[in-house]
């Protein structure tokens, strides 16, 4: 799909420069990669405190369980 851009031809050189990417396309490709990829990380630290923990769940149990498991299968 041939899209086309305005992009600041300043910015597009120092992308260039820093990724050390040839060309704008894969210069344009990697800072769209790199900003999905941080947008999706800040949806993930924004879910931090907001699920329901249970005291109770005993992690190190479910590990020997599943050892046992593991064990029994021939």
């Amino acid at each position: 799909m041939a899209t086309n851009l305005g992009i600041d031809p300043e910015l597009l050189q120092e992308a260039l420069a820093v990724s050390g990417v040839r060309t704008k396309k894969e210069a344009v490709t990697l800072a769209l990669q790199e900003f999905i990829a941080r947008r999706a990380q800040a949806k993930l630290v924004e879910s931090f405190g907001t699920l329901d923990w249970d005291d109770s769940y005993d992690y190190k149990d479910d590990r020997r369980s599943l050892d046992r498991n593991l064990a029994a299968d021939p």
